[in-house]
This record gives structure tokens, sequence and C-alpha cells, in this order.
């Protein structure tokens, strides 16, 4: 992983940072299904455009577009689905510290699933350190609730395991010379086509009331924000790194705290500041150069 790939998880973790927010708003007047459906839906419209501008199109190939629809049903469909019924039931933190386990999935599967990522001390290291860190920044009050409402906080675990899985599956775009911006757009374009008929027979959208505009706009950056543009970049930094991509989740809550501070005026207390410094060693032992630089001065 290069200087360059943990810039754009820095980036990343800044936009899904948000998206716990802007959930958080939604979920007060949408149901979790329609709040999915919009928010892929709207992020293929963007995305469309987005291509053609950059010259790009997208394939015609069955098998391409039976991957989208694989990445699809991994990427957004379940993971998205279950987090946001998930934080309709718990609070948004307690989801967050569920969302910093993926590595740990993602660890396992890559292990067994793949011949180039396999599980290493450092690397269980570093996630373990990393997770204990957005536990620790988050504090002791969200993980009491941690024996409280079991399904919910399972849902979110399962969400974990499907990224993880996720993780590896999006390997192959890199072999099919896909390019990301291309992949982002298939996998919306797939999810869209997979959840619009499940929130219409479920939700029944049209009979709901019209969310006010603080709902509006959340789904609005939710689309624009947490999902066209983070998934350009979510691509980009698999095609370069594999499934290294979802340590970004140990970053989100990062991020999610120093959005509140320096945009909402929240505080900075000393909690945060112990975990982000827990959180850094577990990214420096998994990223791993300091440790053979350590070793080698040691020699």
């Amino acid at each position: 992983m290069t200087g360059r790939v943990w810039l754009l998880l820095g980036v990343l973790s800044l936009l899904w940072g948000g998206s716990f927010f802007f959930i958080g708003i939604a979920v007060r007047e949408l149901p979790p299904l329609t709040i999915v459906a919009s928010r892929v839906a709207l992020a293929a419209l963007v995305l469309l455009p987005a291509l053609h501008l950059m010259g790009q199109q997208l394939p015609r190939e069955r098998t391409i577009w039976l991957a989208f629809f694989g990445m699809g049903l991994l990427n957004n469909v379940i993971p998205f689905t279950l987090i946001v019924w998930g934080q309709s039931q718990i609070p948004s933190g307690l989801a967050s510290i569920l969302n910093a386990t993926t590595p740990i999935s993602t660890a396992i599967v890559a292990h067994v699933f793949t011949s180039d990522e396999k599980l290493t001390a450092n690397r269980m290291l570093g996630v373990l350190l990393g997770v204990a860190g957005v536990a620790v920044m988050l504090g002791a009050d969200l993980l009491g609730g941690l024996g409280q409402n079991i399904a919910a906080q399972a849902a979110c675990l399962l969400a974990t395991l499907s990224y993880a899985c996720a993780g590896v599956f999006g390997r192959r775009f890199r072999r099919m010379a896909v390019p990301p911006p291309v992949t982002a757009g298939g996998q919306l374009i797939a999810s869209t086509i997979m959840l619009l008929p499940l929130a219409a027979l479920v939700d029944k959208p049209w009979a709901l009331a019209l969310p006010g505009w603080p709902v509006l706009v959340a789904l609005l950056a939710l689309a624009v924000l947490s999902t066209a543009l983070a998934y350009v970049i979510f691509f980009r930094v698999m095609a370069a790194a594999g499934s290294n991509v979802n340590l970004v989740t140990l970053l989100v809550p990062v991020s999610a705290i120093l959005l509140g501070v320096l945009v909402l005026g929240e505080t900075l207390l000393p909690r945060h500041l112990l975990g982000f410094g827990i959180i850094a060693l577990g990214l420096l032992a998994i990223d791993g150069r300091l440790l053979r630089w350590l070793k080698g001065r040691a020699a």
C-alpha cells in the first residue's frame, strides 16, 4: 500500500464518515429499503453522465454484468439494507463500532479465498488494535449497549461479512480490465435494478408522506458524496490494494468525530485522542514499513 493509497483511504473515510450522519437524519422519516434504493438510484443517475464526460463507456459483455450484479449484491444490497435497518434500532456510534470489525472479517475471508493476501501476525495485530482504538474513541457508554437488541447488532456484523466477501470478489474487475469509475457505475446500476422492486414491494414509497427538506438534502448528500464519489475512489483503491480497501472502516469513526468537531462544533475529548493513537498504531502495524525499518535498525 503506497502513500497515495493511504491518502485515498483517508478521503474515502471522510466521505463514508458522513454517511452515518446522513442515514441518521433519513431514518427519522423514511423506511430502510426506501433509503437504500434511493441512495443507489440517485448515485447511478449522477455517475452515468459523469462517465460520459470522462469518455468511459459501460461494457456489454455478459460476464462483466454478472460480476456487477454479484458486486452490487455483496457490496450494496445486503450490507446497506442490514446497516440502515440496524441503525434504526441502535445508536449510530455502536453501529460504527460494529462496522469497524469489517477488516477482521476481510482478513479471514481473504486468507481462505486468496493466494496473495494471507493472514499475517502484523495484519491481525493491526486490525485488533484498530478495532480497540475505535471502541476506546467512541466510549464505554456505547459498549454497554452490546448486550441489547441482539438482532440489530447481528445485522451490522453480517453486513461486515458481506463487505469482506465483496472485497475479495471485486478483485476480478482488475483482471477484466474494467476501469474503477465504470465498475462503480455498473455496480450501482445493478444494485438499483435489484433494490427498486424490493423497496416498492415492501415499503410502498408512493404511500409515504413527503419527507422534509433535511431528509431530502441528507439523501442527496448520501447519494452524491457518500456513494457515487466514494465508490469511484473505493474501486480505485481496490484496483491498487485488493481487499485492503476495507481498512477504511477503521478510519470512518475517526473522520466522523473530526467532522463533528470541525463542522458541528463538538468537543474533542481525551478518549478521542487516545483512540486515534491506538488506531494509528494499528495502521502502522498493518502497513509494516515502520516495523521493518525498526528491525533493520536493530539488526
